[in-house]
């Protein structure tokens, strides 16, 4: 079952420690604060005739005898955008690499709603799938919910870069951008994450392998298919290939946490046979134990 019975109260339970335990450390970017109207002091500026005499600061004024006016500044509710993985790669595992994605995805939507920010999820194969719309309040958990559940793997191909060039030109405001995803995209991961970071986003990369995919249990004559275009490649696999594709494996591992360190992006890699929360509750501590030095 995608989502058990007490799925609900361990998001609470999650909510609840990204809260009062690390505070902020979960969605690594924070509302964004413009100058406006709202209740905070933000600095002063000279009067000019015309001003609203309502925000002079008047304290100032009777010290100094300066016109000054109060700026004051607003919060603005976080926007996370949620880049789910579709692909029919995602479905290979036991269990399946989409069920951990679309838990997470819930995990993430369920602690940005009870925050009172504004979640979105953007599935993607080749390019964007149908999208969850940007919604706010927990009441928003149900529905998506059922969205991840009639959600399936589709298409021949991953392309990260497609669907990211598809949700900036819907003209999104920036927020929080966390792509979920095994990141088997032969176009090249990187190109995607770099559209999101050049717009401004802040992104976090959450990559998910299934352990038989790190280290196959394969010999001898085998017949390979491929589950994205269905093609069948009939090989003879020696511990040569063997050793060969565990170092391509983990050449791909590294070049992912090469190119998020290098570009200052949050980065998560993890096996499928994970629980959900026990991932999300890891990604906590290493946020917070990040913003701590």
């Amino acid at each position: 079952m995608l989502f058990p019975p007490d799925f609900l109260t361990r998001l609470e339970y999650l909510s609840i420690m990204s809260k009062r335990v690390f505070r902020g450390s979960l969605l690594a970017q924070r509302r964004t604060v413009q100058t406006g109207s709202g209740i905070e002091f933000a600095e002063h500026r000279e009067y000019n005739p015309g001003d609203d005499l309502r925000y002079l600061d008047w304290n100032v004024y009777a010290r100094h005898g300066d016109l000054l006016l109060k700026r004051l500044q607003e919060e603005q509710d976080l926007r996370v955008y949620l880049l789910l993985d579709c692909s029919r790669s995602m479905a290979f595992g036991n269990p399946v690499k989409f069920d951990l994605a679309r838990q997470l995805a819930a995990a993430l939507a369920y602690i940005a709603l009870a925050d009172l920010d504004r979640i979105s999820v953007v599935p993607f194969s080749e390019g964007l799938l149908a999208e969850f719309p940007m919604t706010r309040g927990r009441a928003g958990i149900l529905p998506l919910m059922r969205f991840l559940t009639d959600l399936t793997t589709t298409g021949t191909d991953t392309h990260l870069s497609h669907a990211v060039k598809g949700l900036l030109h819907r003209g999104p405001r920036t927020g929080l951008a966390v792509v979920i995803s095994d990141l088997f995209d032969e176009h090249g991961f990187q190109t995607g994450l770099d559209q999101l970071r050049y717009r401004r986003f802040d992104a976090h990369v959450i990559q998910i392998h299934d352990p038989r995919e790190a280290n196959p249990a394969l010999l001898g004559d085998v017949e390979l298919v491929d589950m994205e275009s269905d093609s069948v490649r009939r090989v003879t696999i020696t511990e040569k290939n063997i050793r060969r594709y565990r170092q391509l494996f983990s050449a791909h591992q590294q070049a992912v946490r090469d190119y998020c360190r290098t570009c200052s992006l949050g980065c998560t890699q993890a096996p499928s046979t994970m629980r959900f929360d026990d991932l999300i509750l890891s990604m906590m501590r290493e946020s917070g134990a990040r913003q701590a030095n």
